[in-house]
């Protein structure tokens, strides 16, 4: 039999299972959306008010940069925003992934006949450029061919005087690709591979030196992009490249284990770290996997806040001090959290360590579920910890944000880490309302739950016939000691495992089968990473929130400003905000559940000022349109004013 390189095995590998990337020694894969449906939760009347924002943009106002770089008529007018202040074309791309993905979730007709609409449009921009580039950068022509020259100006935000261009078409190379590998549209693989081979091209003279001198401008994840289309095409060039473009001055103090991320911008590095461990993935790399992992760490336990989200301002605050995350206005931006899910799942693929789906859990709910008006549906950038402080929403028609662009990929795709496998088992990482179905076992498991109000959780098991494989179910770290338990088929079983990690059942099931879960979630505090006297109050998973006010909310709804995504009102001084008083370690104690309203909870006899003292704190994805409190201020003995 005729031996496969390895590169197109992988690519044989993604034919199979239609949108996972396995790479040989992956260990576990999560499951094409296609075998994935979303019961009714939270999660999928988000979806459905992320659907309805999509539906209010126009595609072609969204393609006029591709077409006027194209030389070609646009058919409509130009949005505005960063769309039409030298950054078009960002928000096509994200929009072509989240058509993607929501089409791949839904079935929905409208959507893929949006989908395949963008894509021909960029195929006749392709076309008409001649040299398989497309893309909305403003002065393409001569940003690339200088570039192509070896002629190269880099600085953090701009190459050759344009804002970020391969961060720009980074999006469009990605959109592309999910166009591909989740809504199968052939046009949008031959349009992909055609901008790589233009890539391979403008910088086929440049040397090692001058491409790692451009990578100095922010990039997005072009390393992982050229990785995809190498597994896609089994043509190692792509693998190459992708090497290339992997940015050192990021990677080499990563590959010794040291932490030099203080100040750096922090979704520029992000997308990169993805980029490492999909080229680790398909290579081999111990050592790229290893500097992946460590980014990973030291971003999730010393860099980032309860709600998973990371950044001040957008750059990495000191580990030692998160002074600036209390004090400021820009809080953790949401593309940061919609990055470093997108990292977990790839670490955890590789090794199935369940510590990358506790912090998926974590951002998930507190940070990517809150960051989208459950109403209106806009999408937020930063997320103030500042206390009574407030988040600002976009617009469909005024805001072009790169977290407007993220987040409507964020909520299309819900249903996609719920569950993973392996060869002989499924992972049920998620408690979320679902059904999954393991094409090759013969089975199906629906997980009914009405989880967080109701702490337990069901899954029954279809099988064609009668199958051994082992169910791995959660055992979260937040579980109350002794209070996770298991039944199979109504009788208790001996838990296995320990809490953070998972319970693993193994035997031969069949159809009627059902396993329930019962566990008890714990009331906790969390200080911020550095130790200082703020506290946040998390249920099970949930970080809790209390809403204080719904006055002087300058710019709720932005408007079409440069800086409309910024909060802009009144900034209260932390010193006057709602705290804790006490024993840190009795407080959690004193925080009561209201009678009759789910995860609703009080701490009137730790709450300081008096004033304050009825407040009720909820899960903070529940907390819209209002000045809030995450964090709250420490004193062992009360000494503030009334």
């Amino acid at each position: 039999m005729k031996k496969f390189p390895k590169i197109l095995m992988s690519f044989l590998l993604i034919l199979m299972t239609a949108v996972a990337y396995p790479a040989d020694g992956n260990q576990v894969t999560t499951f094409p959306p296609a075998d994935v449906t979303l019961l009714e939760s939270p999660f999928t009347q988000a979806r459905a008010t992320d659907l309805e924002y999509m539906f209010e943009m126009e595609p072609d106002r969204l393609l006029v940069p591709y077409l006027r770089e194209a030389g070609l008529e646009p058919k409509a007018e130009i949005y505005g925003n960063w769309e039409g202040t030298g950054l078009g074309g960002h928000t096509a791309g994200h929009y072509i992934s989240a058509l993607s993905r929501m089409y791949a979730a839904t079935g929905n007709q409208e959507v893929l006949d949006r989908l395949n609409y963008m894509v021909s449009e960029l195929k006749r921009c392709q076309e008409a450029n001649g040299n398989g580039y497309v893309g909305g950068v403003p002065e393409s022509d001569r940003i690339w061919s200088e570039i192509a020259a070896g002629e190269i100006n880099a600085e953090p935000f701009g190459l050759n005087g344009g804002w970020v261009p391969w961060y720009n078409i980074h999006k469009t190379y990605a959109g592309l690709r999910d166009a591909y590998l989740y809504a199968r549209n052939e046009e949008a693989l031959e349009v992909l591979v055609g901008m790589s081979d233009w890539a391979l091209e403008l910088t086929s003279d440049l040397s090692d030196a001058q491409i790692q001198e451009m990578l100095q401008a922010e990039h997005g994840g072009m390393n992982e992009v050229f990785a995809d289309v190498a597994a896609i095409t089994g043509e190692e060039k792509y693998l190459k490249i992708a090497q290339r473009f992997s940015h050192r001055e990021i990677l080499n103090p990563l590959i010794q284990q040291e932490d030099s991320l203080t100040g750096l911008h922090a979704n520029t590095q992000i997308p990169k770290v993805i980029g490492f461990q999909r080229i680790a993935a398909l290579t081999d790399n111990q050592g790229w996997h290893e500097a992946s992992q460590f980014f990973w760490e030291t971003v999730v336990k010393n860099r980032s806040v309860a709600i998973g989200g990371n950044s001040v301002r957008e750059h990495f605050n000191p580990a030692g001090d998160f002074t600036p995350m209390i004090q400021d206005r820009q809080g953790p931006e949401t593309c940061n959290t919609y990055n470093m899910l997108r990292l977990s799942e790839k670490l955890f693929e590789a090794d199935g360590d369940p510590r990358y789906v506790e912090y998926y859990e974590r951002a998930l709910y507190n940070h990517i579920l809150s960051s989208q008006n459950p109403d209106e549906g806009g999408f937020v950038y930063f997320t103030p910890m500042h206390p009574r402080y407030y988040r600002v929403y976009s617009q469909p028609d005024s805001s072009f944000w790169c977290c407007v662009g993220s987040g409507m990929e964020n909520h299309s795709k819900y249903d996609e880490f719920i569950y993973a496998h392996d060869n002989d088992a499924v992972y049920v990482n998620l408690f979320i309302p679902s059904k999954v179905r393991w094409q090759e076992k013969g089975i199906s498991i629906t997980q009914a739950t009405d989880f967080p109000d109701i702490e337990a959780s069901t899954l029954s098991i279809e099988a064609d016939s009668p199958v051994k494989f082992s169910l791995k179910v959660r055992y979260p770290s937040w579980v109350i000691e002794d209070k996770y338990e298991v039944k199979i088929n109504g009788k208790q079983q001996k838990v296995t495992g320990s809490p953070g990690g998972f319970s693993t059942i193994t035997r031969e099931w069949q159809s009627g089968d059902t396993v329930e879960l019962r566990m008890s979630m714990k009331t906790r505090l969390e200080s911020l990473p550095d130790g200082s006297k703020y506290y946040a109050v998390l249920h099970g998973p949930f970080v809790l929130a209390a809403k204080t006010s719904r006055s002087y909310l300058e710019g709720l709804f932005a408007d079409g400003g440069r800086w409309g995504h910024i909060p802009g009102d009144t900034l209260y001084p932390v010193e006057a905000s709602p705290g804790f008083v006490g024993n840190p370690d009795e407080i959690a104690d004193k925080i009561q559940p209201v009678e009759g309203k789910s995860l609703t909870f009080t701490a009137s006899d730790v709450i300081t000022p008096a004033r304050y003292k009825d407040l009720e704190l909820v899960p903070f994805y529940q907390v819209h349109e209002a000045r809030y409190v995450l964090y709250w201020p420490h004193e062992s003995v009360f000494k503030g004013k009334e």
